[in-house]
């Protein structure tokens, strides 16, 4: 006998019937190999889009999205990663990355000392090529400071790029930097940049510098179809290179250049000291005797600083002392 309408209480479960919502199916923690994928290195991005070297190969491109399963897995030039799908990089084909390697080395920057967002520029990089004119703009030590510990932090290994050498005198730059054993390059417009193609033959490496300072010039002096190659990454035709984005392009001795979007100033917000003592190995054990909370500037602002016990124990120089107060105080000062 059925229930009277407003008398529940003489219904059980098999005069109920329960219809299913969309969200009462149950999912599976399990997850596809895809054994299947292959191996690319992202070398562009152009809105949800990225372009990958399958293998590292410049002539065999593949356009891909990010799969559902990753979210929001930041996916940046030079990650290496793995791609399904149509991976034949024919035209108007979309593959879809699925997973992405662990990194080796991040540039990483913020847009000034009190941003709280870190950027990811570059991934898996092997050297960062600073690039500073020595004339027209003049050089600014502070910037290549920054970038100095940017490098140190992310696991790169800093160069100092001189352009413009007709117009200026390298040796006080280069003397300036002379205590922190940093490699120098200089180039100028009307020389091939024999020295930097050598440099960079047969590795990942990224360029990074201030709008002006020559750095266009050198790319295009190292990738002679730059400007092919940067329409080939720009993806499925929905876009090309500008000054905002970066972009991997293949040199014709083989490796991978970076060419890093002008920036007008690097923040370190992200950084932390004991980040950049750790590329002065002479320092690193002294470090850990400071008090908590040291800057490691000596005084007046850290007046206990232990670094100085390793300069009056012999262990290491003034000047790279110096050298290293210098950085950590380009974190408060551009």
């Amino acid at each position: 006998m059925a229930a009277r309408r407003g008398d529940w209480s003489r219904l059980d479960e098999a005069d109920v019937r329960v219809r299913p919502g969309k969200g009462s199916r149950p999912r599976s923690k399990l997850r596809p190999e895809h054994a299947d994928a292959v191996t690319g290195m992202v070398v562009g991005k152009d809105r949800g889009r990225w372009t990958c070297a399958v293998d590292r190969d410049p002539d065999h491109l593949v356009v891909a999205m990010r799969a559902r399963e990753l979210g929001r897995t930041p996916i940046v030039i030079g990650d290496q990663v793995d791609i399904v799908g149509d991976t034949t990089g024919d035209p108007d084909t979309l593959a879809r990355i699925v997973r992405v390697a662990d990194r080796v080395s991040e540039l990483r920057r913020t847009s000034d000392d009190t941003d709280a967002y870190e950027r990811v520029v570059v991934a898996n990089a092997e050297r960062l090529l600073i690039v500073c004119a020595l004339a027209d703009p003049p050089p600014r030590t502070g910037f290549i400071d920054r970038c100095l510990v940017a490098a140190f932090a992310g696991g790169l290994e800093p160069w100092l790029c001189l352009t413009k050498a007709d117009l200026g005198d390298p040796a006080a730059l280069m003397a300036a930097y002379e205590e922190l054993d940093l490699p120098v390059v200089v180039s100028r417009f009307d020389v091939d940049p024999d020295e930097v193609r050598s440099l960079l033959a047969d590795r990942v490496s990224a360029l990074v510098g201030h709008s002006g300072v020559g750095k266009s010039t050198l790319v295009n002096k190292l990738v002679p179809d730059a400007a092919r190659a940067i329409g080939a990454v720009s993806g499925v035709g929905k876009g090309r290179h500008t000054s905002t984005s970066a972009v991997a392009l293949p040199l014709p001795g083989g490796g991978w250049v970076v060419d890093t979007p002008g920036v007008r100033a690097f923040g370190l917000a992200h950084i932390k000291p004991n980040d950049i003592v750790s590329a002065f190995p002479e320092f690193v054990a002294a470090a850990e005797e400071c008090p908590s909370g040291c800057g490691h500037l000596g005084a007046p602002e850290d007046p206990d600083c232990y670094l100085d016990t390793v300069v009056d124990e012999g262990t290491a120089t003034t000047g790279r002392l110096e050298s290293l107060r210098r950085l950590l105080k380009s974190k408060s000062e551009d």
